[in-house]
């Protein structure tokens, strides 16, 4: 397959960001065929270049984190600030079909890059701003991460929370990787318009907002005042039903037997626990709900008698909704994830494989996720392309300007 089979093959994408959300937006536009030009500080580049070594991350001796956030793009060294680098920029602005960038809004007005500033150099660029908790209002300008605006700020975190114990911890990124697919929903609706009027135009998200719309329900009954029930520890579970095991081996599990009248006397029956169905206690869901604990010690015992596997089959066979509690680490040899082309090889340098953009095309698939590139290592190429010539961009490396 040649990128020229790709459906976003010939589009132009200027990655003006940092960190994981808006980039992570710009992999999945290269993966399905972009020319995706990463633009970065000279010196330092993008500070997520050095996050492998974060203590929250994994440790691994090769930048894994960048194979996955920068695969298959090019690098561009330009420092924006200098006037010769924002000439640049403006030529490559003139080409591109899409600009993403997550700089704050004070920021981006300091630098003369809103989209009502890059408008009249390119009209129909599509202009896709990614932002902590919004382009206006009193938090606009209030620097935002996953952690703090999608998790923290959206109510995720305290709806987590059990009873009597604090809130809990986000892990690296997971905020930003649904918001990516955001933007990437909101620029391919801009390229369909485009397509249809031949106009660009502004697209964006905010962390804050799809961390909202994530919570779904209980947001939306937050808008009626209503509140979301707390999460009471185990031993005041209000189902049993809906629970968490451990089998013998120590492998813990999620039961979901819902809807429990579907499924209540399968369970009971597949299990070898039909003298359950005779105890007026769990006649039904109500009377299952006020004895939670007394059944919850009843399946606790019995999951606890034999390893997982046996309680995998049975519960494949019973046909009531389980899945196991899978640890990341699981996931390398999950044969569903490989069948599914969820983890695919990679040609990084001791990265042979990686994760996937979770989008899938039945008439073609994305592009081999490739290695990410050295800081500039596209530089001299990319500004070639832009129309500079070599004294040009002799004079731009003379003065710092391009790295």
């Amino acid at each position: 397959m040649s990128d020229d089979d790709l459906p976003l093959s010939g589009i132009r994408v200027l990655d003006v960001s940092s960190f994981i959300a808006a980039p992570a937006a710009a992999v999945a536009l290269g993966d399905y065929g972009a020319d995706v030009i990463k633009v970065e500080p000279p010196g330092v580049g993008d500070p997520h270049r050095g996050s492998w070594k974060n203590a929250t991350y994994p440790q691994a001796a090769v930048n894994f984190p960048w194979a996955l956030d920068a695969r298959n793009k090019r690098s561009l060294a330009l420092d924006l600030k200098a006037p010769e680098g924002r000439a640049a920029l403006e030529r490559l602005i003139a080409t591109a079909d899409v600009m993403i960038i997550n700089f704050p809004p004070p920021v981006r007005e300091r630098l003369k890059l809103t989209w009502a500033d890059v408008e009249p150099i390119n009209p129909r660029l599509i202009y896709a701003s990614l932002t902590g908790y919004g382009e206006t209002g009193p938090d606009r300008d209030r620097p935002g991460f996953d952690v703090t605006a999608f998790f923290a700020r959206s109510g995720i975190l305290d709806a987590l929370r059990y009873e009597g114990q604090p809130a809990g911890f986000s892990l690296p990124g997971q905020g930003d990787r649904s918001t990516a697919m955001t933007l990437v929903a909101a620029i391919m609706m801009a390229l369909f318009r485009r397509e249809r009027t031949g106009k660009g135009g502004w697209v964006g998200t905010s962390l804050y907002a799809n961390g909202v719309w994530s919570t779904g329900t209980l947001a939306a009954g937050a808008l009626l005042g209503a509140e979301a029930p707390s999460r009471p520890p185990r031993e005041k579970a209000s189902s049993a039903l809906a629970q968490q095991y451990a089998a013998r081996d120590g492998r813990w599990f999620l039961l979901l037997a819902h809807p429990e009248e579907k499924h209540w006397e399968n369970v009971c029956r597949g299990l070898g626990l039909e003298r359950l169905l005779a105890d007026p206690r769990f006649a039904d869901r109500a009377g299952r709900r006020r004895h939670a604990g007394v059944l919850l010690g009843e399946l606790e015992a019995l999951f606890a008698s034999e390893d997982w596997a046996v309680w995998e089959r049975r519960l494949t066979e019973i046909g009531v909704p389980f899945s196991p509690i899978a640890r990341v680490a699981d996931v390398a040899a999950d044969e569903q994830a490989l069948h599914a082309g969820i983890v695919v090889p990679c040609e990084s340098e001791g990265v042979p494989r990686t994760l996937a953009t979770p989008i899938r095309l039945g008439w073609t698939a994305m592009r081999a996720a490739g290695a990410p590139p050295a800081l500039g290592e596209h530089s001299d190429q990319v500004l070639s392309e832009a129309g500079l010539d070599e004294a040009e961009i002799a004079a731009l490396r003379a003065k710092g300007v391009v790295g």
